[in-house]
């Protein structure tokens, strides 16, 4: 990984103020860059939303606000507060995921947010009553819990027995009930297969199998149109450094077929990318504290762990790394250093899970040092165990 100039000399300017380093460094430029370059190549009627899951920073709902995202994607009352702090409006609003409270229900249809994604009957019946009981209806999408999965995908959502969505062979069972509920306006369907997609051809297959959902649905209910249709996100993140990055053009071109084969010009299509749209405007940075030799592997102790950084440990992956050198005073002689090695990272934290990198290639490093973790935009913060032993929270810079 080439590290940034910019990055670099605010580490460089960091380090003259004599404390430890451990930090986030945010550049929105990537972020912004990705945003207009979908909104251009996307077929009519595709709108891209920020999933702020990704990372809720300020910085990053402002980015995803001035370079014409549609609007934020949302899972908790949390994050619809920090959205329209940064400028969203409401309408400007999907909510998503299980488990919604009836408190943030109830929130959602007063403040007339665009649409609400029903994950089961049990909340279909909530939302219809706290709807009718504020005189509202509410637009909904019903989330599916299709009957395939992606299997090359960092995280999947569908296939199987899992906690979202209605299962896909429930359909008929259960649209029928949600069609029936007054204080509700079906407008179409949310099918999220995967997260962490490269190959397009597999997300393609995703929106084909939602297309088919769509018209076997308006075929067999009188009156239900899916006007709407969320593919989610899905969009990897080459972390390992292979070249095969995800080709958004391809994307488009191919759903814009799909669009065509389908008859389904003139709808409405939700994109709701997070790390696609995030990860490549972060950076981990954080300063080797100790380096040792244990039974015959070298251990680099840094200043931040799985509490500042947890995606690695959490997913069982490397971040792209590279050192930036600070030409530090050894404090004693035949201190330990890295020369050519392949080594392991962790943290500061009394637990093995800690880790931050295992078996990677350095060409040298030095107790002072900063290992800095590329494309840690995206799932890292907000993800971490902040509280865990009660460690500093690291800084987060914008640059």
């Amino acid at each position: 990984m080439q590290i940034p100039s910019a990055v670099e000399q605010k580490l460089r300017q960091l380090a003259k103020h004599g404390a430890t380093l451990n930090c986030y460094i945010y550049d929105t430029a990537p972020m912004r860059s990705k945003i207009a370059h979908l909104t251009e190549i996307m077929p009519a009627g595709v709108e891209v939303f920020y999933a702020m899951k990704a990372n809720p920073h300020a910085s990053f709902l402002k980015a995803a606000l001035e370079s014409g995202a549609r609007g934020i994607e949302i899972a908790s009352l949390g994050e619809a507060e920090k959205a329209i702090e940064a400028g969203f409006s409401p309408a400007q609003l999907i909510y998503t995921g299980p488990g919604k409270s009836p408190e943030e229900l109830a929130w959602a249809v007063s403040h007339g947010i665009r649409t609400v994604h029903i994950e089961s009957l049990t909340e279909a019946h909530r939302l219809n009553a706290i709807a009718a009981a504020a005189g509202h209806t509410q637009d909904i999408l019903l989330r599916i819990n299709a009957d395939f999965d992606i299997h090359e995908a960092q995280t999947t959502f569908s296939g199987g027995s899992k906690k979202f969505g209605v299962d896909e062979e429930q359909l008929d069972h259960i649209l029928p009930q949600i069609l029936a509920l007054d204080s509700l306006n079906f407008r179409g369907l949310h099918v999220y297969a995967a997260s962490g997609v490269l190959n397009v051809a597999d997300l393609l297959k995703n929106c084909e199998l939602v297309f088919g959902m769509a018209q076997h649905i308006e075929q067999t209910y009188n009156g239900a149109v899916c006007d709407t249709i969320d593919f989610g996100g899905g969009f990897g993140v080459d972390y390992l450094e292979t070249g095969h990055d995800f080709d958004p053009q391809a994307y488009a071109d191919g759903l814009s077929a799909l669009i065509k084969r389908y008859g389904f010009g003139g709808r409405t299509f939700f994109l709701e990318l997070g790390r696609y749209l995030a990860a490549d405007s972060g950076w981990f940075c954080t300063e080797i504290l100790d380096i040792k030799t244990s039974r015959g592997k070298k251990q680099v102790i840094c200043a931040g762990g799985i509490n500042h950084f947890r995606r690695p440990a959490a997913l069982a992956i490397n971040h792209p790394l590279a050192i930036v050198r600070m030409g530090k005073q050894t404090l004693f002689d035949g201190q330990e250093r890295i020369d050519h090695e392949s080594v392991y990272f962790g943290g500061p934290l009394c637990t093995g899970a800690d880790k931050l990198a295992n078996d990677v290639a350095i060409d040298a490093a030095d107790i002072g040092d900063v290992a800095v973790f590329g494309l840690a935009g995206a799932y890292g913060l907000s993800m971490s165990n902040l509280e865990f032993l009660s460690h500093e929270r690291p800084a987060e810079i914008v640059l």
